[in-house]
């Protein structure tokens, strides 16, 4: 179940009373006149199943509510109510299924922003994933993928393609940019300072290294363990379930490949380099390309949905 608290202008409160009770899958009406300060209004909250969440949102969002009052959405842990069993019953489809598209819109709007933070992980992430490659460290390799946080820019990616949002998409698309490309020029710098100090050498770099030559040496399993990944990021996203990403960030050799292609050319070991910038292209690839094909398919999947229940109303 999800709570909305709404503040409505007085001579709105009426038209989203109406649109809340008219929904299918909504409980726990309550209004407060005149109890919103700022902005000055009434204040309206209710619950509603997540399944039809995203239609009731983008009606109250139709009455201009999110411009002239406020629209917030909190997921609720537990409920103890036999009305909100009801609800949820009386809603089509199943809440783990449901999309609120509004929700994954701000969520990768907020993990796609080019900030400090996303720069300090990023690049923490390839210092440490440049260790794992030249200790040859299976380890390391996963750990810096967990601390890798590029998967929301491509989330916001995927969702912008989706969505029609062209300002997501250029946050999006200078996020990863701007995010590779300093991660990789740090590295570099690090890598020449752990050769002074004779912690990386050349001939390490060069050793057959069997836990992490896969990094620099790109397949078509490469491609499919993208693609898979993606599917399964961004059914972890819209379905609430985040613990999965951490298995989604640990799947795809988005970071160790930039770390290794930032420590061969260090070492002017030019063939791994481009190796692992195919490696790294592939995968982010894969991952936009499956995340949008995925979004498309629970978005076709909904509209169905939704029709065929109007269709069932109407009839």
């Amino acid at each position: 179940m999800l709570h909305l608290r709404l503040i409505t202008p007085a001579d709105r409160t009426d038209d989203a009373v109406r649109l809340i009770e008219a929904t299918v899958g909504t409980a726990h009406l309550v209004v407060l006149p005149g109890a919103a300060r700022d902005p000055a209004g009434d204040v309206v909250m209710c619950d509603v199943a997540r399944e039809a969440g995203d239609e009731l949102i983008r009606g109250l969002r139709a009455l201009d509510l999110d411009r002239t009052g406020s629209i917030a959405v909190q997921d609720i842990d537990l409920s103890l109510s036999h009305h909100a069993d009801k609800a949820e019953a009386e809603a089509p489809g199943e809440g783990a299924d449901a999309v609120l598209w509004e929700g994954l819109t701000e969520a990768t709007h907020e993990e796609s922003t080019l900030s400090v933070t996303y720069v300090a992980f990023i690049t923490l992430a390839t210092m440490i994933a440049a260790c794992g490659v030249v200790l040859d460290n299976a380890i390391l390799i996963v750990g810096a993928m967990a601390v890798g946080p590029e998967f929301g820019p491509l989330a916001g990616l995927c969702t912008a393609l989706v969505r029609r949002r062209p300002r997501l998409a250029v946050r999006s698309v200078v996020a990863l940019l701007v995010g590779f490309a300093v991660a990789m020029l740090v590295t570099v710098g690090f890598t020449c300072l752990m050769d002074g100090l004779g912690l990386f050498t050349r001939v390490q770099l060069e050793a057959e290294r069997p836990n992490t030559n896969f990094i620099y040496r790109p397949d078509a399993f490469s491609f499919v363990v993208a693609v898979l990944a993606g599917i399964a990021g961004i059914l972890s996203l819209t379905s609430a379930k985040s613990g999965a990403l951490v298995g989604v960030a640990i799947s795809v050799t988005t970071v160790p490949a930039a770390a290794n292609a930032a420590v061969a050319f260090a070492f002017t070991e030019y063939r791994q380099a481009w190796g692992s910038s195919e490696q790294l292209l592939l995968n982010l690839l894969g991952i936009v390309l499956a995340g949008t094909l995925t979004l498309l398919a629970q978005k076709w999947f909904w509209a169905s949905r939704r029709a065929r229940t109007a269709k069932a109303g109407g009839s």
